[in-house]
């Protein structure tokens, strides 16, 4: 994984901008945990990254990013490559193969 090193950084919030529709005073990042990573995997910097690793720790991210739904080609490839996650232990992968899709753009 390209953050082993997240427990050196103390950042325990992500970026306001990428959560801009709610009031982050008061935010249940537990609850919000499937949008968080879906924003900070899409649009987040590496200290989004460290933030989440640090809120949700490293293999509650993993698993979390496997179920993660609406990840698009780009996203899954990024997050196999920086997790170490296989791309067919992504949901949002097997969901994708088994689409028949008529036009391939």
């Amino acid at each position: 994984m390209l953050f082993l090193d997240y427990k050196k950084h103390d950042i325990k919030e992500v970026n306001p901008r990428l959560l801009w529709e709610y009031d982050l005073s008061d935010l249940d990042y537990q609850d919000m945990r499937n949008v968080v990573m879906q924003r900070v995997i899409e649009r987040g910097w590496a200290d989004d990254f460290y933030a989440i690793l640090n809120l949700y720790v490293e293999h509650g991210v993993v698993e979390d990013i496997k179920q993660l739904s609406s990840l698009n080609r780009k996203d899954m490839n990024f997050v196999s490559v920086v997790f170490h996650i296989p791309l067919n232990e992504l949901r949002r992968y097997e969901e994708k193969q088994s689409k028949i899709l008529f036009w391939n753009h």
